[in-house]
């Protein structure tokens, strides 16, 4: 297999953050796709805590639960360069909070 240098970009957002009528990690998707990138997958936490400390599970049954959803898009770092304007853009207009990490990855396809 070959690998090619890539970046990782990871976006943590809470799950009833609203882009519109939609869920805005639903939103990032989508335009991750329309913008080209190679792939975008969606993950949900089970248990967590943020800069509020307060530790959100999905155990509890209870309303107003805001687990965190992940958001993993793996591409060229040019690529995810021009891809943050319009996240930041989004996350502005949806009010949310958000927090963002890149990392260098190797990555390869296997067929």
């Amino acid at each position: 297999m070959e690998f090619h240098s890539s970046e990782l970009l990871r976006i943590f957002v809470g799950e009833q953050v609203r882009f519109g009528h939609n869920p805005l990690y639903e939103e990032i998707v989508r335009e991750a796709r329309l913008h080209g990138l190679a792939g975008a997958t969606a993950l949900k936490g089970v248990l967590s805590y943020g800069h509020d400390m307060l530790i959100k599970t999905s155990k509890i049954m209870e309303f107003g639960t805001n687990l965190p959803m992940v958001i993993e898009i793996v591409d060229f770092p040019e690529k995810i360069e021009s891809f943050l304007p319009k996240v930041e853009q989004m996350v502005r207009d949806a009010s949310g909070r958000v927090m963002v990490t890149r990392e260098q990855v190797q990555s390869g396809i296997i067929e």
